[in-house]
């Protein structure tokens, strides 16, 4: 029987795991802060269980984490690091240092299974999902790699977004395990605002989300309006902008001081326009929003430009003096190709959609 990987269950999965072992349910508190607190991989280090309760650990079970296989450091301090999976695929994670805070940019996939045309990952094609040890794994490794840097000790994780690899909505069972285990206080003890879950709109996940496990959400929208969404953004065929912003007004209907996060890339000539601007005003009306300006992160055989320094001021200050919340987004890591839209890992595509890509960019197929 294969052993089980305990870095993927939260409490509730330790707590039934140890009832079958005929244990008492706070050894699966002990297990959790040994695992996620303390970075304890070998239960011979969990010094506070018996000895025969850790020889049965060691033959039901493991704590296997993703594998460093290369890290990269932007002149700017954002690290990057490629991590290896048990099959050998590949994803991306990225730490991005601030003053006042430290993010992880967490992956839920390998590769996506979506098709935005202006998002490095989406050219790449899909894989799997990931496993719930393997999203979380990500932050248990950034931990361990960040705590071995005598450069800058004080750095430290205290923001999580799924904004990395994948659509984490069409993940949902595997995300839900690794978000509450970095909400739980037994394991990573984040609030519920610094973990935020970027989606690109599957309207029944957001409302699963508002249910189960109600975190920051944030919206990759990238347009005002459906006609130019559905060429942005497949998905938007599926579930069109009036049903995605009924889904948000739902999501926040029952926390008064929450706010959705709506992601907004900047692509020259396509979506920057006054015009725009004012179709983005009229859409979000009262909803309580945020608005993140991104500058387009270029990479090769990109169809886009970013827009303009001046025609981004432009947007944000139409956006702002109507009331809404809005930010530029500070551009992070570009210099290797860590920022947004540009994780790319290295993986066997499924949906052979990369092999297309570059055929249809090489002339050989219209």
């Amino acid at each position: 029987m294969p052993q089980i990987n305990l870095l993927g269950m939260d409490r509730t999965g330790l707590v039934q795991f140890f009832d079958g072992l005929g244990e008492k349910a706070f050894r699966a508190d002990q297990v959790s802060k040994w695992i996620h607190q303390r970075g304890a991989a070998s239960f011979d280090m969990m010094t506070n269980l018996s000895r025969d309760l850790r020889a049965r650990l060691n033959v039901l079970s493991v704590v296997t984490t993703p594998v460093v296989a290369d890290e990269q450091r932007s002149a700017d301090g954002t690290r990057k690091w490629l991590l290896r999976l048990q099959e050998g695929n590949c994803i991306e994670t990225v730490f991005i240092p601030e003053a006042a805070r430290g993010t992880l940019c967490v992956s839920s996939q390998v590769g996506c299974a979506l098709n935005c045309t202006f998002c490095a990952t989406a050219r790449q094609g899909y894989s799997r999902n990931l496993s719930s040890a393997e999203i979380i794994g990500q932050l248990w490794v950034a931990r361990r790699e960040m705590a071995k840097s005598a450069q800058q000790p004080q750095l430290e994780i205290t923001n999580v977004v799924l904004m990395g690899m994948g659509e984490p909505l069409l993940n949902f069972d595997q995300v839900a395990v690794a978000l509450r285990l970095m909400l739980d206080d037994f394991a990573y003890g984040l609030s519920r605002r610094r973990v935020t879950l970027s989606t690109a709109g599957i309207v029944p996940g957001i409302d699963r989300l508002r249910v189960e496990c109600p975190v920051s959400l944030a919206l990759s929208l990238h347009a005002p309006n459906d006609e130019l969404r559905d060429q942005l953004v497949p998905l938007n065929r599926k579930y069109p902008i009036a049903a995605l912003m009924a889904a948000c007004r739902r999501y926040v209907a029952d926390a008064p001081r929450a706010r959705v996060t709506f992601e907004y890339v900047m692509l020259s000539g396509i979506n920057d326009s006054a015009q725009h601007a004012r179709q983005l005003i009229r859409l979000l009306g009262d909803l309580p929003a945020k608005v993140n300006l991104i500058p387009f992160n270029g990479f090769p055989g990109a169809p886009y430009r970013c827009s303009s320094e001046q025609d981004i001021e432009r947007f944000k200050d139409l956006l702002y003096r109507a009331g809404i919340m809005t930010i530029i987004r500070k551009t992070r890591g570009d210099d290797i190709a860590a920022a947004c839209g540009q994780l790319a890992g290295r993986f066997v595509d499924r949906t052979r959609r990369s092999a297309r890509m570059q055929a249809r960019s090489s002339g050989m197929i219209n």
